[in-house]
């Protein structure tokens, strides 16, 4: 039985794009959750004013890969320590957020986040926040990476993410 959980972490061309390399993952899907909007679009989303993290979700078999995995892996591949910014990317819409459907899902996740903190010098400050409405992201922004890999955006930003991510994480990948 395959289950679900909502991450963000800045861009999610980025996010999708590690995500989609793990065993036991299915599917995974960029969009937006948090906010206040029904049905935001990519540019209300960006303009900050809709509340909304660009997120994914990942679609996973928790007999291959565990819930606790996939936070560290969410936890280890962007900066959890600088509120709502990435790299270059600013505002609300690209914070660190776990979506969690359950208190157990909370309560592992805030261990997790306590585990990993002793690796970054500063304070993690990844909202975890009980599952939103998921509002899937228009077709153009769906396994962008693989569709836009020539792409500079690619080239410069998600190439060097993805290749610290394998690294990091080989024991994992597909």
């Amino acid at each position: 039985m395959e289950a679900k959980i909502v991450f963000g972490g800045g861009c999610f061309w980025c996010t999708e794009a590690m995500f989609r390399e793990l065993k036991g993952v299915s599917s995974v899907k960029s969009g937006y959750s948090g906010g206040a909007t029904d049905a935001p679009t990519y540019y209300e989303v960006c303009s900050g004013t809709t509340g909304h993290a660009e997120v994914i979700e990942v679609t996973y078999d928790p007999n291959i890969i565990s819930y606790e995995d996939l936070v560290i892996v969410h936890m280890t591949t962007h900066d959890p320590t600088t509120l709502n910014r990435q790299g270059a990317d600013t505002g609300t819409q690209y914070r660190s957020i776990i979506f969690y459907d359950s208190n157990k899902e909370k309560e592992l996740a805030e261990k997790i986040i306590a585990e990993v903190q002793s690796a970054y010098e500063n304070k993690i400050v990844t909202e975890l926040v009980q599952a939103a409405t998921f509002f899937e992201a228009e077709d153009n922004h769906q396994n962008y990476y693989n569709q836009n890999s020539e792409a500079g955006y690619c080239q410069g930003v998600i190439n060097p993410k993805l290749g610290k991510f394998r690294s990091i994480h080989s024991k994992l990948l597909a």
